[in-house]
């Protein structure tokens, strides 16, 4: 089997790279950036961005099965350059599928697609889109969603997976920045201190992405489905930033702010970046204060049950190979 995966380069992408290598696969990534440690592993390179359709289709040339992992996260930018990406990007994808005649489709999507802004609680995939998204990437995210899943038919099946908070060694997005915030002194316990969420460990998140495509084909139960994937175990979310700021040796956050407060400061903080111009992402916006002090877990069962996902390596676990892995790099 040859599988393409966008995003090749990036945390989850790179993780599903080597499972399938390891599994006797040929695998092509699609990345913006150039990977030696993939071609050492045997696998084809394609430099481009997912928004170039003729790349796309370049690399899809010959494939059995498409990951598309690629999108640009984030909580700061321009609605275009989101736009263009995680909509225009995945189009992209699903027109090389019906060009070379790719019958397998395994997108990565994210719970946010669904969040509005208040508790989310042992939710399942049952819960509506909302009427209004707080930020650029859940409102992109959720656009190519369900494109994804509208194209699932007879000649192509998708399935959507919303893992929640990737983390583990490697990552280069929020392991990094809640170590740089900690070591600036700019983060702030925002809200009550006992809502939890939930997160996925990177062996986990890929292992999901793997049952699904094995699981998935044409007429398959799983089809047009979209799936939350988690560690199974919500905790408060300032107990596992605290966890993740021990495994790099660094003092747990003390200090809190008022919600209230924090929304003011986002709202500012949107003002000045936005009239100004401002590229770099902000210390604070409305959606990112609503995140960090709302529960948000999800039931994951259908998970469990219609893709046969356990997650192996527990929180416990992760955090002491995070603790280990930064030791190393550090």
């Amino acid at each position: 089997m040859k599988a393409l995966v966008t995003g090749g380069g990036g945390f989850l992408g790179s993780a599903i790279v080597r499972r399938l290598v390891a599994h006797g696969d040929r695998v092509c990534s699609l990345s913006r950036g150039d990977y030696p440690e993939l071609r050492a592993l045997g696998v084809e390179l394609v430099q481009a961005d997912i928004a170039d359709a003729e790349a796309v289709l370049r690399a899809a040339e010959g494939c059995d099965l498409v990951f598309h992992v690629a999108a640009r996260p984030g909580i700061w930018g321009k609605y275009e350059d989101y736009h263009r990406i995680n909509v225009v990007g995945t189009e992209n994808v699903l027109a090389a599928c019906q060009r070379h005649g790719i019958r397998r489709l395994v997108y990565t999507s994210s719970p946010s697609v669904v969040f509005d802004g208040k508790d989310m609680e042992d939710v399942d995939e049952s819960v509506p889109y909302p009427e209004h998204y707080h930020a650029h990437y859940p409102k992109t995210k959720a656009i190519a969603e369900k494109l994804v899943l509208a194209a699932n038919g007879a000649d192509l099946a998708t399935v959507a997976l919303r893992p929640h908070l990737i983390w583990g060694p490697g990552d280069n997005q929020l392991v990094p920045r809640i170590i740089a915030r900690a070591k600036a002194g700019r983060l702030r316990r925002i809200g009550p201190a006992d809502k939890r969420v939930d997160t996925v460990y990177i062996d986990n998140a890929a292992d999901a992405h793997l049952l699904a495509a094995d699981r998935l084909q044409p007429g398959a139960a799983i089809g047009g489905k979209a799936y939350f994937i988690s560690q199974g175990e919500p905790i408060p979310l300032w107990d596992m930033i605290n966890g993740i700021l021990a495994a790099a040796d660094l003092p747990p956050v003390t200090r809190s702010m008022p919600l209230g407060a924090a929304l003011a400061v986002g709202w500012l903080c949107e003002a000045v970046y936005g009239c100004l111009g401002i590229r770099s992402e902000p210390p604070m916006t409305r959606w990112l204060a609503r995140e960090l002090s709302t529960a948000h877990w999800f039931n994951i069962d259908a998970a469990r049950c219609d893709l046969g996902y356990e997650p192996k390596v527990s929180t416990a676990e992760g955090l002491n190979r995070l603790r280990a892995a930064l030791s190393q790099s550090g």
